[in-house]
């Protein structure tokens, strides 16, 4: 399965950024959990439209925590969070940012940006950002 493509597919099909990495990474990893994707929606829209992180991106850091995350507070974070900083690393240079007001270059948090998102094709540059998102997590998750 290209997971890049599929979580790309699940976006343009309606899900949004956060929701389409975590469901696309849980599916090529094979975890079904009734969570996913629920659990990112709040995360889409840089965090609920508020345009700070790329929601693209927090997916991403759940679906790292899938299997980068502890299991019991005994263990290690570093993994996870070495995970997490390399996806935003590379997120950035390849993209010049990881804010989502300034990937979209629109305030979703409001009625005049939600309509320029729309009107621009700022969407489809979404769909690229979450396929780009997903092809870094498990580019990493592979590396580890």
């Amino acid at each position: 399965m290209d997971t890049p493509r599929r979580a790309g597919e699940l976006f343009e099909s309606g899900w949004y950024c956060a929701e389409s990495v975590l469901l696309a990474v849980a599916e090529q990893r094979g975890i079904d959990s009734e969570f996913v994707p629920c659990i990112a929606t709040g995360l889409c829209g840089g965090v609920a439209r508020t345009g700070g992180t790329c929601g693209a991106l927090t997916g991403a850091v759940l679906a790292l925590g899938l299997e980068l995350g502890r299991m019991s507070p005994d263990e290690s974070v570093e993994p996870c969070y070495a995970a997490t900083q390399e996806l935003l690393t590379r997120f950035e240079a390849e993209h010049g940012s990881i804010r989502c007001t300034d990937l979209t270059g629109c305030d979703l948090g409001t009625d005049e940006g939600q309509a320029a998102f729309k009107a621009t094709g700022a969407r489809h540059e979404c769909t690229r950002f979450t396929e780009a998102a997903t092809r870094i997590v498990l580019e990493i998750l592979d590396e580890s």
